[in-house]
Order: C-alpha cells, then structure tokens, then sequence
C-alpha cells in the first residue's frame, strides 16, 4: 500500500487571494497528520504564489511525519531548501506563466542544472526525488544523477478522455514504473489524481508513496479536512 502525501500549496492558494492569514496551511497540515496523512508537501515557488517562506519554517518545526518540498532547481530555492532541511526535496520543472506543474522535469536536457541542484541537496542529508514523465530515458538519466527516487508524472493518466486513453496511460505508468524499481529507484507518483481515479493508480505494485492535493482540498472545502484526508486514504488503501 502506497503512503499518503497530501499537498497543502491550495490552502495558500485561497489565503493569498485575499492576503490575509487565513486558511493556515499548517493547520491544515495538522488536521492531515491526524486524519493518517503519511506526509506533507509543499511547492515553494519562485513567485510565492501560494506558499510562503514563513510557511515552510512553521511546517518544519510542526509536522511530525515526512515533509515533501517540491522546487525548481534554482540557487535561491536551494539554499532555502539546505536551510529548512526536509526530509524530502522533489525537484520539478516550473514556468511563471503556468497554472500548475504542466509536465515532467527534463533530466537530459537540463541535467547539469538538476544534477548540480540534487548534489548538493543528498550532501545535505535530503532525499531528493526528480518529479518526470513516464519516460524510461528519463528514468534512465535520473538513475545516472544518484538521486533516490522519482515521482512519475500522472497527468496524461488524469486527463484521459476516453477509457481506452486511460489503461493505456496506466499501463504506461506500470512500465515506467518497473523501469524505475528495476533501476534501484524508490518510486513516486502524482498529479491530477482524485477520488475517481487514484485506485488504479494505488494498485501499481511498485509505488511507494501518492502526491495529492487539489482534489483534497476541493473536497476539504465541502466535508472538512480531516474527513477529506481520511476518505483519500482509504481509497489508496484499497
């Protein structure tokens, strides 16, 4: 059974669009430990568009289980990250311009950048994860950077139109996900899952652990948090 990570960025997301303190995403990030979260991550972005840097510190010194910090490979974010110290940075691509994460790191093109970025991460203590498509080449090239894991991008999966799109982007996240194993990594996945669609995805023997957080806090607003956490959670348990 996969572990829970529950992404909080969107708690921030309403916060910000008033500037105001609240809703606190640490105290979501509260309510999501007790309710059986088995992690809890973050995306400091360059913009702070949702999570501030005062965020990240009060969730380091608050959550008690793994905290994720999802990042760009850029100088300023990694000597917050080295500061902070999480137990886990998951390096993702990251555009001004988009609404969210559109796509998978790419780890050959800009390897020197990422595996620069991830050095100096793992030398710090911090497992890092490369968050990409489901791409053997790309498997391929974070096992030559060192890195511990990846998380596969499960966006092609989340956004098929037809049933047929659908098992055949599974069945594309189950190769690239024997691939991954197969080369020693310890394997992530994430990214547009909700509560329609995750089972499938929580059944792929090799994964270890599910990014979620829209779908939770939409849900979040209706039922509350802790019940949102813990109707997720039940379903990644199968």
């Amino acid at each position: 059974m996969p572990r829970l990570g529950v992404n909080i960025d969107h708690v921030a997301t309403v916060r910000q669009a008033r500037q105001t303190i609240e809703p606190d995403p640490v105290w979501a990030a509260v309510l999501a430990e007790l309710a059986g979260a088995d992690g809890i991550t973050v995306h400091l972005r360059e913009d702070r568009r949702h999570i501030q840097d005062r965020d990240l510190w009060a969730l380091k010194s608050t959550v008690q289980v793994k905290l994720n910090l999802e990042m760009a490979a850029e100088d300023e974010i990694t000597q917050i990250a080295l500061d902070v110290n999480p137990e886990q940075a998951t390096l993702v691509p990251e555009k001004r311009e988009e609404v969210t994460t559109e796509g998978g790191l790419d780890c050959i093109a800009q390897q020197e950048r990422v595996e620069q970025c991830a050095g100096r991460l793992m030398a710090a203590g911090i497992e890092v994860s490369l968050f990409i498509d489901p791409d053997e080449k790309q498997i391929e090239a974070a096992k030559l950077m060192g890195v511990q894991a990846v998380e596969l991008h499960t966006g092609r999966y989340a956004d098929a139109e037809t049933e047929a799109q659908q098992k055949q982007e599974l069945q594309n996240l189950i190769t690239a996900g024997i691939a991954a194993r197969e080369n020693g990594l310890i394997l992530h996945m994430g990214h547009g899952l909700t509560y329609r669609n995750v089972q499938p995805v929580a059944q792929i023997p090799e994964v270890s652990e599910l990014n979620i957080g829209h779908s939770i806090v939409a849900r979040a607003v209706m039922v509350g948090f802790e019940r949102a956490v813990r109707e997720m959670k039940e379903l990644v348990r199968g």
